[in-house]
């Protein structure tokens, strides 16, 4: 219990036996699907900091590592749940408002309130230029897909699955490739990004205990993703919502929110590399990680998912990506930059919302 309750996030898991409660009884669905996502932010933030404490034993190789490959781990549990129940919209619409929300209100919100207390706030540029090519690139490999389907749509739905499975496995083999080089061939580039339990003011935690916490709060994810998604149609037909918006916005910002809080708390103690390191590795880890597993995932489940994205989503990751881009260029930022990004996801999310089903 020592390890609860040290964020205000923690309060929230009080909607874990809520929800199941709910459930038991078969309560209306949007009760139980508003019930879960809030159990499941302070769930997710427990797997992040479990996850740091555990790197702090097993040395800075394999804790970089861990840290990059677990960093999303809750928005992967979502979305595998959502695709073994067909729910190939909402998961890949997951995929979109991840990145989205990542590099747009996470890192704006970072950079608003970092810069209303510091003039001017400096991050590593060299690795900010990697993470804009490494997202530009990423980008890329969402778009082809999409343009070969509206390119050439009578080629069938067999050759653009297939075309979706050699880009996940190019991106995978690309997102790997990345890892060496920031954490082995050239790590000298990157110093000061690492992420730890530290920077939170927190003390390290037994590594026993890191792992029974990472084993239990995993399986927590997992039940209430399972009644996240077991609700998630009803509840957005009562709320006039479409899959599309309920995936983009709401899905993405509920595996999201526990990063966004530990993102805005290291960028008010002036850590902006930090900031900027969670924001845009997340959605890195969204692109080049995450949405290849699933692609490979469905396989397995009988329904093979593509990477064919609706026009809108392509043109909404590729306008924020430059966006992106172009503001991280400096190696600074000021709370007005911050205002410009966030600004651009409400704008998106207003787009997504009157977008029809």
């Amino acid at each position: 219990m020592r390890y609860l309750f040290t964020s205000w996030l923690d309060f929230l898991l009080i909607f874990v036996p809520v929800t199941i409660a709910l459930e038991v009884l078969r309560a209306d669905p949007l009760l139980v699907f508003v019930s879960a996502g809030l159990a499941i932010i302070p769930l997710a933030g427990l797997l992040g900091r479990a996850t740091e404490h555990l790197t702090t034993h097993v040395g800075a190789g394999i804790g970089a590592l861990l840290n990059a490959s677990l960093g999303n781990a809750a928005e992967l549990i979502i979305a595998l749940v959502a695709l073994r129940e067909g729910l190939h919209d909402v998961v890949k619409a997951s995929l979109t408002g991840s990145i989205l929300g990542n590099i747009l209100l996470v890192l704006g919100v970072s950079m608003f309130a970092g810069g209303i207390k510091y003039e001017r706030q400096r991050f590593n540029q060299t690795a900010a230029g990697m993470g804009a090519s490494l997202l530009l690139l990423a980008a890329v490999g969402l778009i082809i897909p999409a343009l070969f389907h509206f390119t050439v749509p009578d080629r069938g739905v067999a050759v653009e699955r297939n075309l979706s499975l050699v880009i996940s496995f190019i991106l995978f083999m690309i997102y790997a490739a990345s890892l060496l080089f920031t954490l082995k061939t050239h790590r000298h580039l990157f110093a000061g990004e690492a992420h730890n339990a530290s920077d939170l003011g927190e003390q390290p935690w037994a590594r026993r205990s890191s792992i029974i916490v990472l084993t239990v709060v995993t399986c927590l994810v997992a039940l209430m993703s399972e009644m996240l998604i077991g609700a998630l149609e009803p509840a957005a037909q009562q709320l006039g919502l479409t899959q599309v918006f309920v995936g983009v916005i709401l899905v993405a910002l509920i595996g999201n929110a526990a990063e966004h809080s530990t993102a805005v708390m290291v960028a008010v103690k002036n850590k902006m590399d930090l900031a900027y390191g969670i924001a845009v590795g997340s959605s890195l880890q969204i692109a080049l990680l995450v949405a290849p597993l699933l692609v490979f995932a469905s396989y397995l489940f009988g329904a093979p998912l593509d990477l064919i994205f609706t026009p809108f989503e392509v043109a909404a990751v590729t306008m924020s990506v430059l966006v992106v881009g172009f503001v991280a260029m400096d190696g600074e930022s000021n709370w007005m930059e911050g205002v410009m990004l966030v600004g651009v996801y409400l704008m998106l999310a207003i787009a997504f919302f009157f977008l029809p089903a």
